[in-house]
């Protein structure tokens, strides 16, 4: 940044939005603190936006701003709490049958004082929605698209044009990051990404380059944490994976040369959903882990830490250990699962935001970090082929309700405005109709396959529903995800359609909200973008009838 500019700013009073009754005595110091601002003060936006919450040297800078002790809690306090959120992001995810309004969804994450978020794709309509909103955003590439752009420069500089640039310009959208890909080395895959990655990212930043964005906008590669290790339960033998290592590598030094940071995805909850003897206190903040990890001084009481520092020895092991780190997801969902719950979400995602807000870091890299919680909102057309808790990594349920209270701060979480819902009614299972009849598998298969059943089995939200209630569970998802048309509920001699709520407890059955589709006039059949194993809902449903 020009030196000129941080003159201009401090002489118009731009900075941070400081109250008009503090401005003066604090701009007073600010001309003696002009190089240390030039550090840590970005003119990208017209608010003069603060990179405090990711500056990867905010220990040395917090040290620096101590000797002005006498204004020192004003000048952090500000910075802290009024242009940045700590550092925290949120994931939007779009894999929704009934997706709220874009512009609905910004004015959610507004009203919660969400000023970053990371997108899987570059939707236009959804960049449109986040023009002039102050959001910072990550825009994404998604993994199908990276081998035509690793072969073609002008299809990346066509993506670009369209994407970025247009944004840009047109909608000013504050574009920061293009996301190349997401978890394409992840192990799942089979190498089916590995190639195309570097070539696709290498010809994004050209594109980025040519069109003169390259300082404004910066590629990174969000990488799954499966791609490195550690030897030992201490996080200082880690390294990257020996059969992806060179890969890795490249990549690494690629985004280091353009002065792009790392990009990791990391979730405790899959180390206790993949191993059942995973000791569960480690996966949270609490510090009630009884037997912390001690390396060689270093001292980890949660899974998070010890995995975040694992990336650091191994960025420092290959020449890179100041490489700027961005966490691209992390989260906890509320079901589908026994430990995916509101209590486990809430106790996670708390603690997290708790140690992010107070700056705690990790041993190797304490302060303030880029983070971005995974998720903003429920997603009821995700593969469920990680597992049903898949569909509901998010914040707030489908409908921009928030399903649990998170302390921001001064405030709590905000729900969605002007949410409009379809009808009061919902399809069940008729009194008449009976457990024996040879109808009832196939049409809770066909119900589930084409809506959204994960929320029935052993520990989740509706585990305590007997057979019938399994069933008008399952004919409800499809009824309301098919826009409530009467054909939809139309099960041979099984359904019938109520304006009693059947809800038990926990167990919601929903009311779907009215999308651009709906509210148009037209009803129109709805799919599961990814239909998921029949068998296993067919079982589920065996199971807890008999």
């Amino acid at each position: 940044m020009p030196e000129t500019g941080l003159s201009n700013l401090i002489t118009t009073h731009k900075l941070i939005r400081v109250p008009s009754s503090k401005s003066k005595k604090i701009i007073v110091y600010l001309s003696s603190l002009k190089k240390l601002l030039f550090e840590i003060i970005d003119l990208r936006t017209n608010k003069a936006a603060l990179l405090f919450c990711s500056s990867q040297r905010t220990v040395r800078l917090e040290n620096k701003l101590s000797i002005y002790a006498h204004v020192y809690d004003e000048i952090y306090g500000i910075i802290k709490t009024k242009d940045c959120v700590s550092g925290i992001g949120v994931n939007w995810g779009t894999q929704a049958t009934h997706p709220l309004p874009h512009s609905t969804v910004v004015r959610l994450l507004k009203d919660n004082g969400v000023d970053k978020v990371k997108l899987f794709d570059a939707d236009s309509q959804t960049l449109k929605a986040l023009g002039n909103s102050g959001i910072q955003v990550m825009a994404g590439i998604p993994n199908e698209m990276l081998s035509a752009l690793a072969t073609d420069v002008q299809a990346a500089e066509n993506w670009v044009a369209k994407n970025v640039s247009a944004h840009l310009s047109s909608s000013a959208v504050d574009i920061r990051y293009v996301a190349v890909g997401n978890e394409p080395f992840l192990s799942s895959y089979n190498g089916t990404f590995i190639a195309t990655t570097l070539p696709a990212l290498q010809n994004i930043q050209a594109a980025l380059i040519k069109a003169g964005l390259s300082t404004q906008v910066k590629v990174t590669v969000p990488l799954n944490a499966d791609v490195y290790l550690s030897s030992t339960t201490s996080p200082s033998t880690g390294d990257f994976k020996s059969e992806i290592h060179d890969r890795v590598m490249e990549i690494v030094k690629f985004l280091s040369d353009n002065g792009a940071p790392f990009t990791v995805n990391i979730y405790p909850f899959i180390s206790l959903y993949n191993d059942p003897n995973f000791p569960i206190d480690f996966a949270f903040f609490d510090d009630n882990y009884p037997s912390p990890i001690n390396d060689n001084g270093r001292i980890y009481t949660n899974v998070f830490d010890a995995n975040y520092d694992t990336l650091v020895w191994a960025l420092q092991k290959n020449g890179y250990g100041n490489m700027t780190i961005i966490v691209g997801e992390i989260g906890w969902p509320t079901d589908g699962d026994i430990n995916a719950n509101i209590k486990n979400a809430q106790r996670f995602n708390q603690g997290f935001m708790s140690r992010i807000n107070a700056g705690k870091g990790t041993p190797m890299r304490p302060g303030l970090m880029d983070t971005y919680l995974f998720s903003l909102i429920d997603e009821d057309a995700k593969s469920i082929q990680p597992g049903n808790f898949e569909r509901h990594w998010g914040i707030f349920y489908f409908d921009g309700r928030p399903k649990y209270q998170l302390n921001r701060g001064s405030n709590g979480l905000v729900a969605a405005k002007d949410v409009h819902y379809l009808a009061q009614k919902w399809c069940v299972m008729a009194p008449s109709a009976s457990l024996d009849d040879p109808q009832v598998p196939p049409s809770v298969s066909y119900a589930c396959a084409h809506a959204d059943c994960t929320s029935l089995g052993y520990g989740t939200s509706c585990s305590n529903l007997d057979g019938i209630g399994n069933i008008s569970y399952a004919f409800n998802s499809y009824y309301q995800v098919q826009n409530q048309l009467d054909s939809a509920c139309m099960f041979p001699n099984l359904s019938t359609i109520t304006t009693k709520d059947p809800s038990v407890g926990d167990c919601q059955f929903r009311i779907m909200i009215h999308t651009v589709a709906t509210s148009a006039g037209g009803k129109r059949l709805v799919s599961i973008k990814k239909p998921v194993d029949l068998v296993v809902f067919v079982f589920t449903f065996l199971f807890t009838t008999l």
